[in-house]
């Protein structure tokens, strides 16, 4: 055991003097010392409730023979942080949040972990560290929100910005803009719609380093305080077992994530955190083998903002165990691999089914038969970029249209709002990469405007950032190479017609290689100015978006 080196025996009598100045008995610290990961803080709603997720968690942790010992970690919530500068700050917390809890780790020699997530990117970011670290884990998340309802009808965060949109168009007055702010978020936990957070908290299912309803099971529901025990107990037979992250992550189990994502029809936002994981576990990513999945798994599950249907929906339909058996009929998973549970996928999900094939389509009935992501390619992006294939519209998904360009998510909002943009429209919005942005925003803001105008069937969105989860239409990000990078997106102009084609994954620029070259020779790159602090660093230091954002060491 890791504590052995700085508990045990006469050398360590400073260390054990520090321990009992915590009131930590010899009895506590003759058990394995197991730490407790929580993101708890009072400024995310889907953190504001991991005070009693930690609680339960350390009740069993002690209830099967443990330690446990708590610290914290930071979390970000990504819908107050839109829209503004605080978004720069989102996507770059994943790395801070793996580096810390490799800090806190290995200075203080615990035995296992257990970790609790709930939000954007510290479930990656603590996946990461549990990569990196290596010792027995488990994960338990703070669990999705509610629904709100407004004119009987549920309502979620996405539907929230949407409103603004209306709001702007004159669709909507202000009392019923009121209504939606009163109502769309209405308990604790992580917005809910399948976007990013609850993208990750599925996965981590998948991935096999969280228990049955990790992903799905409401904040509120008393389930949740159980699956916390649960998790607790669970960690003690991972440390006596010696099963660890990497034991458990391996390629076949994160191609299976890749799977029942296509299934789930989750965020793009996956095919950042999902390289940087793989990364970690010393897993080859190549994104050209999400295509491969995507062409052989069908699509089960449009959760908003892609239908009408949410968390706990999927929830009382069988959760993710049931996505799983469905495609587990047509042997799309490698079911022999090893999880958090100490059992294999195949064990764990033998008793699941599908209790609500309106929420969960049956493999022989599905949205579609390819899955919910896309990556592109073509001039505009010879390293890729990603489309949630499953929230565009049919009519969408084959488009031809005159860029409009915009420096910064700033510029295209007002131009949006200033009714710049029309029917069969392109907007190009760059310099918002994670080296370019820096730190990659979200562009929720934007497409959110265009979808409550009513032109989400009418009109694409590119960029070289990225999109929040609750995105719907025909919204491609994650352009690689970025525009600060000399990616062709720096040298598009107004009025230049883009060609998307989503069904054939190819994205063009139909300008000539010859006016591209003098482009480049005319047109210089664009670096913002007065940059400072951390995100002056991870601007030097952070790779393309088609290699996960990565920080290389």
């Amino acid at each position: 055991m890791i504590k052995e080196k700085i508990v045990d025996g006469a050398h360590n009598a400073p260390h054990r003097s520090l321990y009992k100045a915590l009131g930590l008995t010899k009895e506590e610290l003759d058990r394995p010392l197991i730490g407790i990961v929580s993101s708890y803080n009072e400024i995310v709603p889907g953190h504001m409730n991991l005070d009693k997720i930690t609680e339960a968690v350390r009740l069993g942790v002690a209830m099967a023979g443990g330690t446990p010992i708590m610290f914290p970690a930071i979390a970000v919530c990504d819908g107050i942080a839109m829209g503004h500068v605080g978004m720069k700050y989102s996507l770059v917390t994943r790395d801070l949040i793996a580096d810390s809890t490799e800090a806190m780790v290995m200075a203080h020699g615990f035995d296992g972990l257990v970790m609790i997530p709930n939000c954007d990117k510290n479930v990656p970011g603590l996946l990461m560290a549990a990569a990196r670290l290596n010792i027995p884990t488990v994960f338990v998340s703070g669990g999705p929100m509610l629904a709100g309802r407004v004119d009987g009808k549920k309502r979620s965060l996405s539907a929230m910005f949407e409103a603004v949109g209306s709001y702007k168009a004159g669709v909507i007055d202000e009392g019923k803009l009121c209504e939606y702010e009163n109502k769309a978020c209405p308990t604790c936990g992580s917005c809910s719609g399948m976007y990013t957070a609850n993208s990750m908290n599925c996965l981590t299912e998948v991935l096999g380093m969280g228990l049955r309803g990790n992903g799905t099971v409401p904040a509120v529901y008393s389930a949740r305080i159980e699956l916390a025990k649960h998790a607790g107990m669970q960690v003690m037979d991972l440390v006596r077992k010696n099963i660890r992250p990497r034991d458990i992550m391996t390629k076949e189990a994160i191609r299976n994530a890749i799977t029942a994502d296509m299934a789930l029809g989750c965020s793009t936002n996956s095919m950042l955190h999902l390289p940087a994981i793989a990364n970690e576990c010393g897993v080859d990513f190549d994104l050209d083998d999400v295509n491969r999945i995507s062409e052989v798994t069908p699509n089960l599950c449009h959760l908003a903002p892609a239908g009408p249907t949410y968390m706990e929906d999927l929830n009382e339909a069988g959760g993710v165990y049931a996505v799983l058996k469905e495609l587990d009929k047509i042997g799309l998973l490698d079911t022999s691999v090893m999880t958090c549970t100490g059992k294999t996928m195949a064990e764990n999900i033998a008793d699941a089914y599908n209790r609500d094939t309106n929420t969960i389509r049956t493999i022989e009935n599905p949205y579609s038969k390819t899955g919910g992501i896309a990556v592109l390619k073509g001039n505009l992006a010879p390293d890729g970029c990603v489309v949630k294939r499953s929230a565009v519209a049919p009519e969408m998904l084959v488009h031809e249209g005159p860029a409009k360009v915009y420096e910064s998510e700033e510029e295209a909002i007002a131009a949006i709002y200033a009714g710049k943009i029309v029917k069969g429209d392109v907007v190009v919005i760059r310099y918002e990469g994670p080296a370019g942005g820096p730190g990659m925003r979200e562009m929720l803001s934007p497409t959110s405007a265009i979808a409550g105008m009513g032109l989400d069937k009418d009109v694409a969105l590119i960029t070289d950032g990225r999109f929040s989860g609750a995105t719907r239409g025909a919204s491609i990000g994650h352009v690689s190479p970025e525009a600060v990078s000399g990616g062709i997106i720096a040298y598009v102009k107004d009025g230049d017609i883009i060609s998307i084609n989503i069904p054939e994954y190819k994205i063009e620029l139909k300008v000539s290689c010859e006016e591209i070259e003098k482009r480049k020779a005319e047109m210089p790159i664009k670096k913002k100015e007065n940059i400072t602090g951390y995100l002056k660093r991870y601007a030097k230091m952070v790779s393309s978006a088609d290699k996960g954002a990565i920080i290389n060491r």
